[in-house]
């Protein structure tokens, strides 16, 4: 395959419609009009999520709002083509499907703050700037931030597959770090949903090793680490030509870690890869490994 830019990356005919089927089944279920953006699609699952909960709760009130709201209730929200979430900590849910923490979208959502508004746009102009723009509008319409962390402090971040299009992360001062964050988890939900519109099923018995989690792994778990690290490796690796002092080396040693983490993996891709029966999303995988190995 000829080289291709990030962008040209996360192109692969199906998804849009994929999306576009799940939205409208959503607001069919839902009884609501829905639009067929990627917001709407991240946001239709909210809802359904949302109407689910309350109507376990036996709270109509709330019910009928997820039942009638559409994007075009929520421009408080917006920073641009995405919506932003800054919950409390106390405002995250649990599921019993997962110990995995999220927050759903709803009529008591507050917008949050300037500073985060700023921030986010300067994270979004960031990737953008990279090539990597489509991704985040396509596959993290809805940011949710979390928990302010310095550099030196571990940072958390993670996609739901029953939410797709919404990325939870934590974040430092520096928008480029966001940035880097948001196409990771945006990698995710894009692989999620290049899996499902190709129609892709991988085995649950066979595993690789993943560096990144010191364990054996699933195809699925292991393909998306693949997929997600190359990501924020070629995002990385441009973000640092203009970076200085502490994000600079921030940077640094993020490609530093990646390409270790990366040279323990390339062997077990080759065998990975021909588990995925589609040529077009294989190849999409296989060069963005390639293109975050190079080092040049």
């Amino acid at each position: 395959m000829s080289a291709l830019s990030p962008e040209a990356l996360v192109t692969l005919d199906g998804i849009a419609s994929h999306q576009r089927l799940r939205t409208s089944r959503i607001a069919s279920v839902l009884g609501n009009r829905l639009g067929s953006s990627a917001l709407d699609y991240a946001v239709a699952h909210h809802l359904l999520e949302g109407a689910e909960h309350a109507a376990r709760a036996r709270n109509a009130g709330h019910l009928a709002w997820y039942r009638k709201t559409t994007t075009r209730d929520l421009p408080h929200l917006s920073v641009g083509s995405h919506l932003l979430l800054s919950p409390r900590p106390g405002d995250l849910l649990r599921s019993e499907i997962s110990e995995t923490a999220y927050y759903l979208v709803g009529p008591d959502t507050s917008p949050a703050p300037p500073e985060a508004h700023g921030l986010v746009r300067s994270a979004l102009a960031s990737a953008t700037e990279h090539g990597f723009g489509t991704l985040l509008t396509q596959h993290a319409p809805v940011i949710c931030l979390l928990n302010h962390r310095r550099l030196d402090e571990t940072l958390h971040s993670w996609a739901l597959t029953r939410l797709p299009g919404t990325v939870f992360t934590d974040y430092t001062a520096h928008p480029e770090v966001l940035a880097r964050d948001l196409i990771h988890e945006a990698a995710h939900n894009w692989l999620n949903d290049a899996l499902a519109a190709r129609d892709v099923s991988l085995p649950a018995d066979v595993t690789f090793f993943s560096p990144w989690r010191e364990s054996p792994r699933p195809v699925y778990g292991f393909l998306h680490a693949c997929w997600a690290f190359s990501l924020t490796v070629l995002y990385a690796r441009q973000a640092r030509r203009s970076a200085t002092g502490a994000l600079a080396s921030f940077l640094d040693a993020h490609l530093r870690q990646q390409e270790g983490q990366f040279a323990s993996a390339v062997d077990s891709l080759a065998e990975a890869l021909p588990y995925v029966s589609a040529n077009a999303l294989r190849d999409r995988v296989s060069h963005a490994v390639s293109k975050a190995v190079d080092s040049a």
